[in-house]
């Protein structure tokens, strides 16, 4: 039987949230490092969820909020873990905090070739929208 809770990551954490993406998270960011992370959480300390065993990250969802929209990055499950409940788990908590700061909807980034995740976010009721698309520019080599 495993006990999993829901709760907002530590800076103190960083480290071990890059190591269980590694394990657990399909691609990468430019943003993957430790100051990074800990950017992320002094900006928007509650943005980071993790699903947790004990003292073990099992899962973890940005839910990052603006003010103006809800933006979810970063929805991983332990392999080991997986088909359990987790991410749906993540996804409420995030939803639940989105509507609580105003937010009116999320919007999920997800690879494309990430097909086990277009399954996954299609059972919790997100819909792929195809008039836009993604244009980033990396500040950094």
């Amino acid at each position: 039987m495993i006990d999993i809770r829901i709760r907002a990551a530590a800076p103190s954490e960083a480290a071990s949230v890059l190591a269980f993406w590694r394990e657990s998270a399909e691609g990468t960011s430019i943003s993957d490092d430790v100051d990074g992370v800990e950017r992320l959480l002094d900006r928007d300390p509650g943005a980071l969820l993790l699903a947790v065993d004990g003292e073990v990250i099992v899962g973890s969802v940005i839910a990052g909020w603006d003010g103006w929209r809800a933006s979810l990055y970063r929805l991983a499950v332990l392999p080991s873990y997986r088909r359990r409940g987790i991410s749906k788990a993540l996804l409420k908590a995030a939803e639940e905090r989105f509507a609580t700061l105003g937010g009116r909807r999320a919007d999920a980034m997800v690879l494309e070739a990430n097909e086990r995740a277009h399954h996954a976010w299609a059972a919790a009721g997100y819909v792929r929208q195809d008039t836009w698309r993604r244009w980033v520019k990396p500040f950094t080599e």
